[in-house]
């Protein structure tokens, strides 16, 4: 058997552990690469590698962890390889265009910024991949592990090779740029009361 091949066991293996979290891999690469074709490129990468180490997994650990690791080394290692560094964007998102969507701007005003379950259920998918595609790689990996994937911050530390002092402050700091992206967003859809427009 050549490095390339797999056996049997570790195929159905890979089909029963692996294969049902793909759903995850795809959501954590859409939201890393935005575009349709990287996505599923990084995805299927992701699960080639996955089943190739998947004698490496130990029954009973955080098989989420394992292969989002997995999918952060391969995204680090397709950068790398086509020396295409990701655009680095200002913190400050003023004049920053994010994708309209048909929603009406009719629609009640957001009654509180503090409820992220309402927040959400207002933007579609695509206004919220692109707002996460104008932060920083450290916080966009920071908040898909820790708020798109419900993870520990302990186990998003440990993916990320950091303290968990630091995902505190990545996730502070995420969630507060997040929330000013969709507040412009917000403002331009007219979804904003009075009081809101003004702060």
């Amino acid at each position: 058997m050549t490095p390339q091949q797999i056996s049997q066991m570790q195929a159905a293996r890979f089909r029963k552990l692996a294969w049902p979290m793909l759903p995850v891999v795809l959501r954590t690469a859409q939201c890393l690469v935005g575009h349709h074709g990287h996505t599923e490129d990084l995805a299927q990468e992701t699960m080639i590698k996955a089943m190739r180490a998947i004698d490496s997994f130990k029954d009973g650990t955080n098989l989420k962890a394992w292969l989002l690791t997995i999918l952060r080394r391969t995204h680090i290692d397709q950068i790398r390889s086509t020396r295409n560094r990701p655009l680095q964007l200002s913190l400050d998102v003023n004049g920053i265009d994010l994708p309209a969507s048909a929603a009406s701007v009719t629609e009640e005003p957001i009654t509180s910024w503090d409820d992220p379950e309402q927040l959400m259920s207002r933007f579609d998918d695509q206004v919220i991949i692109g707002a996460m595609g104008l932060l920083s790689e450290e916080i966009r990996w920071t908040l898909l592990l820790v708020d798109v994937e419900q993870m520990e911050q302990a186990q998003a530390a440990q993916i990320l090779g950091v303290a968990v002092g630091t995902i505190k402050s990545r996730t502070h700091r995420g969630r507060a740029l997040l929330r000013e992206l969709l507040h412009d967003v917000a403002a331009k859809r007219g979804w904003l009361g009075a009081k809101e427009k003004t702060s």
